[in-house]
């Protein structure tokens, strides 16, 4: 990396943060994107890129700079040859994305997730007996991806299995990223699930009391506009289900690596509310998000050019030394950890955080409950994907209690 910067001209960064060897271990490069600059331009994609807190906050925050109409991803979505339907909350700027939040915020409403608890928590209670019971499992496909499977999409309205699920995940968050390798065998692998992807999405295929639903009902009285409802459960669906296997993986891995924070979590339960925001924060499940620069766009006293996509680093902004004391240490204790971008900023900040968060209390809670000691039993595996942080595998072994 070059470190040279002035007003009008970033500095350039020639590596390629979504080769494999990056996406297994990004904090290397994550440390050179910060010391580069505010703001650099990647030579190996024709794109700006930022991997500082408060630039980073900035992009995602700044819409009158910084546009979601292009599209989240790489791809800018109104260009020939890379159209295709909006996200509509996602993929749109305010009043529109005012309008279809505020709808969407009433059917979310906190009585809603208060009714889910009950559920998320019986079905940790459940599992948790299983693997305590078993002794020795994996962190990612036995606890994380089989609770938030099991209470996730059913309450979305969806009944998605295993292999669906993972599939049609990797090809979203691959697909956010370059149309590389990865990319292209994600949508290939894909392919045999799309068509039961999209009839799911569909009001007759909706489970009866779920949030999808309700959107659909939303739309059928004019609260959101007609064909909306699909699109938006996609969204829903999409947006919660990898990154919070993603989350949960990483605090389970975080505390499983360091006794002292397992011993902390048990001797302080109030801990458990922090203990998911940490982990996120600590590794990001969504490693970056796209938008599109405006005229006038600036950054850092740099002035950008216009219609040009810019990578906004979040996994990297969530370990910002000048952020955080000793940010590349998990700490229970940390003072301003629910400043972490992992969640994104501003009008386009995630809506349905706190569903994210009632899982990982409820699973990781039943497990604190039961386990005196949590370690790891084999070395974890990342599964390299262009814009998700994921564990593939996590072997643990616990102590009962």
């Amino acid at each position: 990396m070059t470190a040279t910067l002035t007003k009008s001209e970033p500095p350039v960064v020639y590596d390629d943060p979504f080769s494999i060897d990056i996406l297994r271990d990004p904090y290397p490069f994550f440390n050179g994107l910060r010391d580069a600059g505010p703001v650099v331009w990647l030579q190996r994609h024709g794109i700006y890129a930022t991997g500082r807190h408060t630039e980073v906050a900035t992009v995602l925050s700044q819409w009158q700079q910084f546009t979601n109409e292009g599209g989240a991803g790489m791809a800018d979505i109104r260009k020939p040859g890379n159209w295709r339907p909006a996200s509509v909350i996602l993929e749109v700027d305010p009043p529109a994305h005012t309008e279809v939040r505020a709808a969407l915020q009433k059917i979310l409403s906190p009585l809603v997730v208060r009714q889910w608890r009950e559920k998320f928590q019986a079905a940790a209670e459940e599992l948790a007996d299983a693997l305590v019971a078993g002794r020795e499992f994996d962190g990612v496909r036995d606890a994380a991806e089989a609770f938030v499977l099991s209470v996730f999409p059913p309450a979305v309205g969806i009944h998605i299995p295993r292999e669906n699920a993972q599939a049609i995940g990797d090809m979203n968050f691959n697909a956010i990223g370059p149309n590389n390798e990865l990319t292209q065998a994600a949508v290939a692998r894909a392919q045999p699930y799309m068509k039961w992807y999209e009839d799911s999405l569909k009001r007759e295929a909706m489970l009866p009391g779920g949030f999808g639903e309700l959107i659909h009902q939303a739309e059928d009285q004019g609260v959101l506009q007609q064909g909306f409802a699909a699109n938006l459960t996609r969204s829903f669906l999409r947006g919660g289900m990898d990154t919070t296997i993603s989350g949960i993986g990483a605090a389970l891995h975080a505390l499983a690596r360091d006794p002292d924070q397992w011993a902390l979590l048990r001797s302080d339960p109030a801990l458990l509310r922090g203990v998911f925001d940490e982990a996120i924060r600590f590794e990001a499940p969504v490693q970056v998000m796209f938008r599109t620069t405006r005229e006038g766009a600036q950054l850092g006293g740099v002035a950008l050019a216009p219609d040009t996509k810019i990578a906004a680093f979040i996994g990297a902004a969530n370990r910002d030394p000048g952020r955080w004391p000793d940010a590349e240490r998990f700490d229970l204790r940390r003072q301003g950890t629910g400043q972490h971008l992992a969640f994104g900023h501003g009008a386009h900040v995630c809506i349905g955080q706190m569903i994210a968060r009632l899982e990982a209390e409820c699973l990781l809670g039943a497990l604190v409950r039961r386990v005196k000691r949590l370690s790891l039993a084999g070395e974890p595996v990342h599964r390299p994907v262009n814009t998700l942080r994921t564990l593939d595998r996590l072997p643990l072994v616990v102590e009962a209690a």
